[in-house]
């Protein structure tokens, strides 16, 4: 087949499927957004990938803010164009697209529909109801109008494609309140590169390069947003200047980020350091330099999204300290399968009560990292995930 793999993101574990299906001998031509700030994964051609496999960068030549909606809905909408050129340019047997806003999300259903193409709706998160949530938040009395406008959108999107694939079971009863045949629903867990992200030594090169304490490590990496609630990574960082031991290492940028760097100047927090995105090839040693890893999901996120952050830190086989609502599958898992612990997202008291059971006990963290990895070498098979998507692709 002819595959255009539509990951507007750049996620590493998406990246990993295109490069799988082209090792079966598909041309695979992978196609992410490059007007967009965000962690990457390897996002060009290596020496060791199949000849049929190519990376695409769309680019607006100019950055699509995540505020100043009416220029990122135009910015969104010119996007789209260029997705549905890269179409007409590579004439792909099935384009599947996932982490796509909603406005280009549409733009390209509907061209692969005119010109006879199958499309596969990947779904990685509900951005219409998102997008409803915040705008009638953020813009009273019109941000109502314009959030139902977005859910409509997904909804087209998927009644128009030839099958979703979602990544929990707790999409389904979604998409078939919204007419979508549960024939055409298959449903894959996400995952994370076993490959890339391997467990590595708490002292390693990446640990030894930024100077690194000796004392407990919490490290938090991926993107934040203030959703995300920094505060209760400033909260863990006081914990351990009252502790008098351990560091908080927030691997990150945005919003979130410039807040905690604002708030730990203000209020003279020791513990706290942030430092910028990080090249995908150091991710194994920044995540292996922690004793415990840290992930936050907004309230509002429900079961509609999975971190894939949280993903990776299990293969990194260390403890996860958790602040997300307890009905998200990645709060099940860890609970699940005793790979962390997790807190309510907006419970600041008992996040940082489970990070004083976890410096209380370190004894426990091994025991943790080794169930996480355990789980991901269980269920991250990236043969058996390509199986799927193959017969999915080819309808």
């Amino acid at each position: 087949m002819r595959i255009l793999v539509h990951e507007y993101a750049g996620h590493p574990f998406q990246l990993q499927l295109s490069r799988a299906l082209a090792a079966r001998g598909h041309d695979v031509l992978h196609a992410y957004c490059g007007s967009t700030h965000t962690p990457r994964g390897e996002l060009v051609k290596r020496g060791d990938d199949a000849p049929g496999f190519d990376v695409l960068a769309l680019d607006l030549g100019e950055m699509i803010p995540k505020d100043g909606y009416w220029k990122r809905f135009k910015l969104e909408r010119a996007y789209g164009a260029l997705a549905v050129d890269a179409v007409e340019q590579f004439r792909p047997d099935v384009v599947v697209s996932a982490n796509t806003p909603s406005i280009p999300q549409v733009q390209l259903v509907k061209h692969c529909r005119r010109q006879n193409v199958r499309h596969v709706f990947w779904v990685q998160d509900v951005y219409g109801i998102a997008a409803y949530k915040l705008l009638k938040r953020k813009v009273p009395v019109v941000g109502h109008a314009v959030g139902q406008y977005f859910i409509q959108m997904d909804k087209t999107t998927a009644r128009l494609s030839d099958a979703i694939v979602l990544i929990t079971e707790d999409f389904t009863s979604l998409y078939e309140q919204w007419g979508v045949d549960r024939d055409r629903m298959h449903v894959v867990h996400n995952w994370s590169d076993l490959g890339a992200i391997e467990v590595r030594p708490r002292d390693n090169a990446w640990s030894q390069q930024h100077g690194l304490k000796e004392g407990p490590r919490f490290i938090y990496t991926g993107t934040m947003a203030m959703k995300h609630n920094p505060a209760l990574l400033l909260e863990l960082a006081k914990l351990c200047d009252q502790r008098g031991a351990g560091e908080v290492i927030v691997v990150s940028e945005g919003i979130g980020a410039e807040w905690l760097e604002r708030a730990k100047a203000e209020q003279g927090v020791r513990s706290l350091r942030t430092m910028g995105f990080i090249p995908f090839e150091q991710m194994a040693d920044c995540l292996g330099s922690a004793d415990a890893l840290v992930a936050i999901l907004e309230p509002d996120a429900g079961v509609f999204s999975v971190p894939s952050k949280v993903l990776s830190y299990l293969c990194s086989g260390r403890a996860i300290l958790a602040a997300m609502p307890s009905e998200n599958l990645a709060a099940r898992i860890l609970a699940d399968h005793g790979a962390g612990v997790v807190s309510p997202p907006d419970d600041l008291a008992g996040f940082r009560r489970l990070a004083e059971q976890l410096l209380d006990a370190p004894e426990k963290l091994p025991a943790m990292g080794a169930a996480a990895r355990q789980y991901a070498e269980e269920h991250f098979d990236i043969a058996a995930i390509t199986d799927r998507f193959e017969k999915i692709l080819g309808g």
